[in-house]
C-alpha cells in the first residue's frame, strides 16, 4: 500500500499574522466589488476562518474592517509616489505613475468605489484617509521639485494635477483600460508640464521651475 501523505502540521498564526491575513482577504474582495457588496461572511470564507473570528479581530464589524483595509490600501498608494530623488524629474514622475496605475489596474472596482464615493460604508474617517493619500502625493511632488516654500499658485497647480490623475484613472477604467497604461502615463506627465507652464505665466516661482525642467530634459 502506498503510504498516505503526511498531514501538514497546523501552525497557529500570531495576532499580527492573522490580522494581516484578514486584511489581505478583505482587500482582495474590495478590489473587485463595491464595499457594500462585501459581507463579513465573504471575508471569513475568503480567509478560511469563521465569522466569529473576524469579529474577534474587528469587533466594530464591517465598518472597522473596511477602514482598516482602506488604510492598508492608502499606505500602498502613498508608496507609489515614494521615488528616490535621483536623476531628472520627469522620469521619476513616470515611475511613480507606473506604480499608481498598476495599483488602479489591480484594484479596479475597489478603486472606483473608493474615489467615486456613494458607498454605504463611507464616513468622514474614510474620506480623511483618501484625502491623506492626495496630500501625501502633493508633498512628494513638492519634495521632488525641491521647493522649500511653495506659493499658493504652485500648490494649487499640483493638487489640480493630482485630481486630474484620479479622474483620468476612473475614466480609464470606464474605457476598459484604454489607452494602454504606458500611453496614459506619458499623457499625464505631459499634462503636468502643461499645467505648470500655464501657471508660470502668472507666477514667477513656477516660471523658474519650468525653466529648470526644460534644462533637465
Amino acid at each position: 500500500m502506498t503510504p498516505a501523505a503526511p498531514t501538514p502540521a497546523y501552525r497557529r498564526l500570531s495576532v499580527e499574522e492573522r490580522r494581516s491575513q484578514l486584511l489581505t482577504s478583505a482587500l482582495s474582495l474590495f478590489a473587485h466589488r463595491a464595499p457594500e457588496e462585501v459581507s463579513l461572511d465573504d471575508v471569513a470564507e475568503a480567509a478560511g476562518v469563521s465569522r466569529p473570528l473576524v469579529y474577534r479581530y474587528f469587533p466594530g464589524g464591517k465598518q472597522q474592517l473596511y477602514e482598516a483595509a482602506l488604510r492598508s490600501a492608502a499606505d500602498e498608494l502613498r508608496h507609489c509616489f515614494d521615488e528616490p530623488r535621483e536623476g531628472p524629474l520627469l522620469p521619476r514622475l513616470s515611475r511613480a505613475l507606473d506604480r499608481y496605475l498598476a495599483f488602479v489596474d489591480q484594484h479596479d472596482a475597489g478603486f472606483s468605489a473608493l474615489l467615486q464615493g456613494g458607498s454605504v460604508v463611507e464616513t468622514s474617517r474614510t474620506t480623511a484617509i483618501v484625502d491623506g493619500v492626495r496630500r501625501a502625493a502633493a508633498e512628494h511632488i513638492v519634495s521632488h521639485l525641491e521647493v522649500t516654500t511653495p506659493g499658493p499658485r504652485l500648490r494649487m497647480t499640483i493638487r489640480m494635477w493630482i485630481t486630474a490623475v484620479e479622474a483620468s484613472s476612473l475614466i480609464w477604467l470606464d474605457e476598459d483600460k484604454q489607452p494602454p497604461a504606458e500611453d496614459l502615463r506619458d499623457w499625464l506627465v505631459e499634462q503636468f508640464v502643461a499645467m505648470l507652464s500655464v501657471t508660470a505665466r502668472r507666477d514667477p516661482q513656477t516660471d523658474a521651475l519650468v525653466l529648470a525642467l526644460a534644462e533637465d530634459v
